[in-house]
């Protein structure tokens, strides 16, 4: 018996990654929250250290990821539906990893009862699938990383004291993020760092260029200006771009538009974000491993763009939480570039102009408590609209545009955290107006720098931390084509020796590992093989 939210069947890939063997125990969440012992017990379930843990909320499940992560220097989180049962079915295409029929001396109380019959919920009681994995059906419901819906978490696996046709490997369920049951628990997945061998991952990808800002429809405001854009993945599947719709740049009329992308095409254009009568701009998204994003906006307190407030909101459970400002002062410092991060301590960062003059250089902020609080380090990184990253021996390295040093793009490194800043020239060209940088790190690993060259915009690979860039390539597959880039870009030509001259650059990599380079206008979409010519 299926159910119709379980189809159409489609084709999904998946990174490499490592799942427990069971759900989470007592034990194992308590080294992580010991309050949480009071709930030993309730209701009859769950007394023992190794029984699986519940009354856990998705938010609380997430935070034992990140705690787990900071803990160990690896990376660990909830697992997506696709990788749930990926790893239930073990090979299996049956209702039931054990065929089509599960077997009763595994039942848990498999029915519905009026008051919930306890029931041992110790882990590996019995035999696990052919890949080692325990309780895949029943037990405990496992909280999933992404969105069901609008409001619900995926919730996989099934449990005690409901029929066992919910216990099927493709029956999907969803509860509220705030929830806490005694069907509840979950496990965890941690991302390997290696890229599974699917032919999608080994094939080169170089996609049809497409505009990403489409007219509204619906009598959203939209303007003759549209530009300095941002963009993440989303949780549940495609990919959210925000950007500034104006007349002009200082304008008081200035409202942040969002557009989806669903892996074909972008949505007509909506209003995201505006505080009435003020000036908007700077955005910045940035996606956590708890599924929550984070949108960061400067705010103005006139027309101009010089004065602007630093604030920030979240989405949790596919809602968007109140816009509330993290640093009020309407100031310098608070102009936000694209491309904030997380470093492997759990740090929050988030470069922004240092002020309105192109050599001003950036400023960093940064949080230690998820978002909550903020301090900015007072320090300069060399050139405006920098990009960011963090390198494996914990050091920060930033790259610039202005602030030229030796005519060329300057690097800034820190080994305090951003307190304090070094400065070199790169190998890379300068760039000027209308251009804004990308820096980040490649979820395989490589460092990736796109940025403006004399033909174009070009997509560097650094194996060794920024030491050297022995991977060069404009942003083209030699095709012939005339392409609106927007804003300060207008009409240019890609083809085989050219690529867009100038726009400003924000960049994501989805899961699948295709990389979403967006321009003012223009939405690029590549993988690492191509880059590297395989």
């Amino acid at each position: 018996m299926s159910e119709g939210d379980e189809a159409p069947q489609r084709e999904v890939f998946l990174p490499a990654f490592r799942m427990s063997a069971t759900e989470i125990t007592n034990a194992q969440y308590e080294a992580f929250d010991p309050s949480h012992k009071s709930f030993r017990g309730y209701k009859g379930f769950s007394q023992a250290d190794d029984e699986a843990v519940v009354m856990v909320s998705w938010e609380e499940a997430s935070a034992y990821c990140s705690w787990l992560s900071r803990k160990t220097g690896r990376s660990f989180r909830l697992p997506t539906e696709a990788e749930w049962e990926y790893a239930c079915r073990a090979g299996t295409t049956t209702a039931y990893n054990t065929g089509d029929t599960y077997p009763e001396a595994y039942w848990k109380v498999q029915e519905n009862t009026r008051f919930k019959e306890p029931v041992s919920l110790q882990v590996a009681q019995f035999a696990p699938n052919a890949w080692g994995l325990y309780d895949m059906h029943g037990n405990v419901e496992e909280w999933c990383f992404n969105n069901y819906d609008s409001d619900s978490k995926a919730v996989r696996g099934g449990s005690h004291n409901t029929p066992v046709r919910f216990l099927r490997s493709a029956n999907r369920s969803g509860s509220l993020p705030e929830d806490r049951s005694v069907l509840l628990g979950f496990r965890i997945v941690e991302e390997s760092g290696e890229k599974v061998h699917l032919e999608a991952d080994e094939n080169p990808l170089f996609a049809e260029p497409i505009p990403y800002v489409i007219a509204p429809v619906d009598g959203t405001p939209f303007y003759s200006h549209n530009h300095q854009p941002a963009v993440t993945w989303l949780p549940e599947g495609g990919l959210l771009a925000i950007w500034f719709s104006t007349d002009a740049e200082a304008g008081r009329e200035m409202v942040v538009l969002q557009s989806v992308f669903d892996g074909k095409s972008w949505s007509p254009a909506t209003l995201f974000c505006k505080v009435p009568d003020r000036n908007m701009t700077g955005s910045a998204l940035l996606t956590l491993d708890s599924g929550d994003i984070l949108h960061f906006q400067g705010v103005g307190d006139a027309g101009e763009w010089k004065d602007l407030a630093l604030a920030m909101r979240r989405r949790s459970g596919g809602l968007w939480g109140p816009l509330h400002y993290i640093e009020p002062e309407h100031e310098v410092r608070h102009q936000v570039i694209a491309g904030p991060i997380v470093t492997r301590d759990g740090r929050l960062l988030l470069c922004c102009d240092a002020g309105p003059d192109g050599e001003a250089g950036t400023a960093l902020h940064f949080s230690k408590d998820g978002g909550k609080t903020w301090e900015d380090t007072g320090s300069i990184i060399k050139g405006i609209h920098a990009g960011i990253v963090e390198l494996k021996d914990g050091r920060l390295m930033a790259y610039g545009r202005g602030n030229a040093i030796d005519g060329k793009m300057p690097c800034s490194i820190s080994a305090d955290g951003g307190y304090t800043w070094t400065y070199s020239a790169t190998e890379f060209p300068p760039i000027g107006s209308g251009q804004r940088l990308v820096l980040r790190r490649l979820q395989e690993g490589p460092l990736m720098l796109c940025s403006f060259g004399p033909n174009g915009l070009f997509v560097a690979l650094s194996y060794d931390e920024g030491a050297s860039w022995p991977v060069q390539k404009l942003l083209t597959d030699g095709q012939q084509r005339v392409l609106d880039g927007g804003a300060w870009t207008g009409t240019f030509t890609l083809d085989a020796t050219h690529a867009e001259p100038k726009g400003y650059l924000a960049c994501t990599q989805s899961p699948d590992g295709v990389i979403h380079l967006l321009s003012s206008r223009v939405h690029y979409r590549f993988n690492l093989a191509w880059l590297e010519g395989k």
